[in-house]
């Protein structure tokens, strides 16, 4: 096994090609402001290094990178890969993921990068904490767990998706997204989950105006909602509610059950009161 230790890199593709290796305590930084240091490697172990150059790890397959630096000018750091553990990290270059398939790992990463992970499957991310604008696009078969995220449109286009015990600060998080499901969570945020198809939550608390419209199959068991005016407009949705809904307007099927709604918007010329059975303790 090759061992870089202690070494400084800044020249383009210092390490290119590199295979069942350890690359440890080392700074990839400099004058010469070279570009993909570890580009199509496999096999290696990057432990305690800075980086401060664009595009480290591309086409790389089989690499545990652990206890490392990104700076801001680490740009695009992960593309193509295969086979990945991000541990104990902090990533603050743009566009850190994308198109990385197959046994994505992150735990306990802190992470601001907009443009977060896109288009990557098979991601298992715990105990991480994200800032940045637009994560999670068209990402498929995703596992979060203890996730805190502070982002805007967020998780677009996904598919496959199971998130557990997280703190979801965003805006449009969810469009458009399919067979996701959310337990245990605080989701804040405007126009939550609009065209998703099978999205489920489940016990999870809901904060923010117009929730959950134009969605298909939607499945809500246990939830508490806050400040959610307009909900469910054109959604197929089946709810079970604690405590208050603000307002609900014209769901087009299934069932509403709470304790309370604010204000019920039925309107007979554009959909079928009949066909949503709404059952609470009181309303207005």
């Amino acid at each position: 096994m090759m061992k870089y230790i202690d070494q400084c890199f800044d020249e383009e593709r210092a390490l290119y090609g590199i295979s069942d290796a350890q690359v440890i305590h080392c700074r990839f930084a400099g004058e010469k402001d070279g570009e993909s240091a570890l580009k199509e490697t496999s096999d290696l172990m990057v432990v305690d290094c800075e980086f401060d150059l664009r595009y480290p790890f591309w086409h790389t397959k089989r690499a545990t990178i652990k206890n490392c630096t990104m700076s801001e000018n680490c740009r695009a750091a992960l593309w193509y890969d295969e086979d990945i553990t991000i541990e104990h990290c902090v990533m603050n270059g743009i566009k850190a993921l994308r198109e990385c398939h197959g046994n994505i790992h992150l735990v306990d990463c802190d992470i601001q990068s907009g443009e977060f992970s896109w288009r990557c499957s098979d991601m298992h991310i715990s105990n991480c904490r994200l800032k940045g604008e637009y994560p999670f696009f068209e990402c498929k078969d995703m596992e979060m767990d203890h996730f805190h995220l502070d982002g805007k449109y967020s998780f677009q286009y996904t598919k496959g998706l199971r998130i557990k015990h997280a703190d979801l600060n965003t805006k449009d998080a969810f469009w458009h997204s399919e067979n996701v499901i959310v337990e245990d969570s605080v989701i804040r945020g405007e126009y939550l989950g609009w065209y998703s198809k099978h999205l489920k939550l489940v016990r999870c608390h809901i904060i923010g105006t117009q929730p959950l419209c134009y969605c298909e199959g939607l499945i809500l068991e246990d939830c508490t909602m806050e400040g959610c005016d307009l909900s469910f407009e054109n959604s197929e949705v089946t709810a079970t509610i604690q405590g208050t809904i603000e307002s609900v307007k014209n769901p087009i099927s299934g069932s509403i059950n709470a304790a309370h709604i604010g204000e019920l918007i039925m309107e007979e010329h554009r959909i079928d009161p009949s066909k949503t059975i709404i059952s609470c303790l009181s309303k207005g």
